[in-house]
């Protein structure tokens, strides 16, 4: 077991954490930990392996299940000052399906090639997972302590409903993460080429919520060649169109402002969102490749994603249902919700199939500009920007125990290496040196946090 002291070393971290940090990606790549929903996941390979290495770190890893297989991993660096607040960082080990005949590598080969990682999980998220790992060793054979408590937290089922991991963890067992304030995961700090030598380094402070919708129709059930004025599936059918075709009125929440202001000034333009009139199709013409960052969090949401109706062609159903995806920013639900009334409409009623919290963090207080000033010292020329996420992550269930989450992996991608495109997608890879630039930058915040 490693000992522990209060003597940090010269900022930075040791040489072996460079090379730990791409074995651990490819190890944790490698380890299959495809999350199909519905409880078709099982991530306690993974788990065992990240215990493992925290254990010789000298750390007091505990594994905690809901259901067999589904393991999370939690273990607490104890700080020096211990009436300070803790900071959590978390990160979870279920990935995304991949279609391996779409790939043009074994997506679970954790192959380095060339500089770089592949396979599912590259990006979202065992490199994050691997950074920490990283980091935490480091501090251990070169004898740093932090000041405040850091709780380490690996989670299950981050990628479906988060009933077996972060949703588990803090409705029971929410002493281990006693202190926690604050936390840091996935989704942020990872570089956005938008011109020739122009940088972004977006930190997430805020998600929509999460509203995933079950609409159901009833109707009158009879033959399919007869005239039927009560047909669940037509009825159904009206109501998904009118909430497809809708068109969402602009609410622009702090920190998607916050965003689009410091957008405009990294490309040259001074804009006031909050000023009448202002014209944000016209801005997010100017900002270019940059509007990515702003343009699905502008707005509430609903996209119809799945049918059910019927048992035979000349039948018509009684019921008819349907699935929607909806997103609500901070402060939106109650509009979401009067909304989807009025789209539904009498004949078909709807209920939250999924319902989690939007949430926002403060861009103007230490944390985010500890965050901030760490990208700019590896990256000097990076413009960091707040950002809202368009989806949701684990922050949304550890925020019931008032830890306010940022997202925060960092990556210094080449340009050409698209981070959208590789998150959920075909290929997913990341640079050895991505990964370098991550582990230093997450080295460093966190000593200063």
């Amino acid at each position: 077991m490693h000992t522990l002291t209060t003597e940090a070393p010269a900022d930075g971290v040791d040489a072996l954490a460079l090379d730990e940090v791409v074995e651990f990606t490819s190890d944790l790549i490698r380890i299959d930990t495809t999350n199909r929903g519905g409880g078709d996941c099982r991530e306690r390979p993974a788990a065992e392996y990240a215990a493992e290495r925290l254990a010789a770190a000298g750390l007091e890893p505990v594994l905690l299940e809901r259901t067999p297989g589904r393991t999370n991993v939690v273990a607490r660096i104890e700080g020096t000052d211990r009436d300070a607040e803790a900071l959590l960082v978390h990160g979870h080990l279920d990935v995304v399906p991949a279609e391996a005949a779409d790939w043009s590598v074994d997506p679970f080969s954790g192959e380095v090639r060339d500089g770089v990682v592949w396979g599912r999980g590259a990006v979202d998220m065992k490199d994050m997972d691997a950074m920490v790992l990283a980091v935490v060793r480091s501090w251990a054979r070169t004898g740093v302590k932090p000041r405040r408590d850091i709780v380490i937290a690996f989670t299950a089922d981050e990628e479906d409903s988060a009933v077996d991991g972060s949703g588990f963890l803090a409705d029971r067992h929410p002493h281990l993460f006693e202190g926690c304030t604050e936390g840091i995961s996935e989704s942020g700090a990872f570089t956005v080429h938008t011109g020739p030598g122009r940088t972004l380094y977006p930190i997430a402070a805020g998600e929509r919520g999460t509203a995933w919708l079950k609409l159901t129709a009833h109707g009158t059930a009879g033959h399919g060649s007869k005239p039927n004025k009560a047909n669940a599936v037509s009825r159904l059918a009206a109501a998904v169109a009118r909430i497809g075709a809708y068109d969402w009125p602009v609410r622009l929440t702090e920190t998607v402002t916050a965003c689009i202001t410091q957008l405009a000034a990294a490309h040259g333009l001074s804009v006031d969102p909050r000023a009448p009139g202002f014209d944000l199709d016209a801005v997010l013409a100017e900002l270019g490749p940059a509007a990515v960052l702003v343009e699905a969090t502008v707005r509430n949401s609903a996209n119809p994603t799945m049918l059910s109706a019927g048992y035979k062609l000349n039948v018509i159903p009684g019921q008819a249902t349907a699935y929607v995806d909806g997103r609500m920013l901070p402060g939106g639900e109650a509009e979401f919700i009067a909304t989807l009334d009025e789209l539904t409409g009498p004949d078909v009623t709807w209920e939250f199939h999924h319902r989690e919290v939007a949430l926002e963090a403060p861009v103007d207080g230490r944390t985010y500009r500890i965050l901030r000033e760490s990208v700019e010292r590896f990256d000097p020329a990076g413009h960091v920007v707040p950002f809202c996420m368009a989806g949701g992550t684990d922050a949304k269930q550890f925020s019931r125990l008032g830890v306010t989450g940022y997202g925060f992996s960092p990556l210094k991608l080449p340009p050409g290496f698209d981070y959208w495109a590789l998150f959920h997608g075909v290929d997913e890879r990341v640079p050895v040196e991505a990964l370098h630039f991550g582990v230093r930058v997450l080295d460093h915040a966190l000593r200063i946090l």
